[in-house]
Parts: C-alpha cells; sequence; structure tokens
C-alpha cells in the first residue's frame, strides 16, 4: 500500500456488473481523496477483502451474483468494523430502501443517477449524514403529502432476506431448480421458503404466488 492511498478513503466495490464496476471504480479514483481498495462481484469475495482491504467505505449492489447484498450489509453492520455502507440499487421501491437502511446501511441511491449524485452520496455519508435517492425521497415525500404511511406496511414487510429474494425471483420467471442453483441451496429447502411466503401474504396455491410476484416485480 503507498503511503499515498493510506491518506485516502478507502472503498470497496461490491457488484456483479463488471461494466457498471468499472464506471463506479474510474469515478472514485478520479476524486483525490478518495480511491477504491477491492473490487467483488459476490458476497464470498467482499468477506475476504473485507479483511485483506481494511475499507472505510463500501458500495454494496442488493442483487449480486448467487447472493444477497442486504445479506452482506447486515453482516458488515453487526461485524463491528467501522465501514460504512451506500446500495447501489436499480430499484426505486420504498422497501428496499427501507430494508437497506435497517440493515445497516448509510445510504441508498439508484443506479440510474449521474456521477455526481454518486460523489455527493459518498461524501455525505463520509462526513456522517443518511443519503436516499431523490427518487426513492420523491417517492416518500409524495406518499406523506397524500397522508399515507410513508412506510406502508405491506405483508412483504414480513417475509425475512431470503423469503423476499425468493419472491423476487419466483417474479422474474425462474424456477425452483433455478432458484435453488442461484442461492446454492436445496430445492427443498425454497420450496419451504415459497410456502412461508404463500403463508405470510395470504396466497392460496402456486399459481396466486406467482400471480403475486409477476406483478409486483413489473410493478417494481
Amino acid at each position: 500500500m503507498s503511503e499515498t492511498s493510506k491518506t485516502k478513503t478507502r472503498i470497496l466495490i461490491v457488484e456483479d456488473h463488471e461494466i457498471f464496476r468499472l464506471g463506479i471504480r474510474e469515478l472514485i479514483n478520479h476524486e483525490p481523496d478518495l480511491c477504491v481498495c477491492g473490487e467483488a462481484d459476490d458476497v464470498a469475495t467482499a468477506r475476504r477483502l473485507m479483511s485483506e482491504t481494511g475499507p472505510d467505505m463500501a458500495i454494496i449492489d442488493i442483487t449480486l451474483k448467487n447472493s444477497n447484498g442486504i445479506d452482506l450489509i447486515r453482516e458488515v453492520s453487526d461485524s463491528g468494523k467501522d465501514v460504512l455502507v451506500l446500495v447501489l440499487s436499480m430499484h426505486d421501491e420504498l422497501l428496499y430502501a427501507e430494508r437497506s437502511l435497517q440493515a445497516g446501511a448509510r445510504g441508498y441511491i439508484m443506479k440510474q443517477e449521474t456521477s455526481r449524485s454518486i460523489v455527493k452520496a459518498i461524501r455525505h455519508i463520509l462526513e456522517g449524514g443518511i443519503y436516499v435517492s431523490p427518487n426513492i425521497m420523491e417517492n416518500l415525500l409524495s406518499r406523506v403529502r397524500a397522508g399515507q404511511d410513508p412506510l406502508e406496511k405491506s405483508p412483504l414487510k414480513s417475509l425475512s432476506e431470503r423469503e423476499f429474494t425468493v419472491l423476487r425471483m419466483i417474479g422474474e420467471g425462474k424456477a425452483t431448480g433455478d432458484i435453488a442453483e442461484t442461492m446454492c441451496l436445496s430445492v427443498r429447502t425454497i420450496s419451504t421458503y415459497r410456502e412461508r411466503i404463500k403463508e405470510k401474504l395470504g396466497l392460496k396455491n402456486a399459481a396466486e404466488l406467482v400471480r403475486y410476484a409477476v406483478r409486483w416485480v413489473e410493478e417494481n
């Protein structure tokens, strides 16, 4: 490690799309006081680099290869390490932002935001603040103005992170076997998750589960 890099804020990027990861790396390394200390495309690699590189901040995508970014956020938060987390996501649904912040993230920003917004979010968090994407904030304020609960008490909030991930994959058209392979779990375990999801959401059968999941993914 060079003396220069020791004086910079060190950032670990956890993102499974190589092109997007490259763009974030170039953006961060262009800043005089920031530098990328490592890159990972899954949770296992992120864990290793977290230990090896000692980042000050981690930028984590929610949807990772064979894993769930929110699980990693919670793991980092519970580890006792002083690592700030900024979530980069394609989802502008309030429920994703809420789950991320509850897991320990200090910010949630949309992938389609400008490069200036991403740097702004990084700096705002480093200064001790919490940053939420303008798209999410606009949605939140619209609900408040309409007299609605800003974080609507959706039955989806009762799902665990893995159940939430399974529901999303069902909505994306993935079969039970494909979901099991992606999540590195058994088909039996995924079938159990499907049953729990049906029970929590009040769905009667597999057909209702699929229709619910597809509609939810299309809307979000």
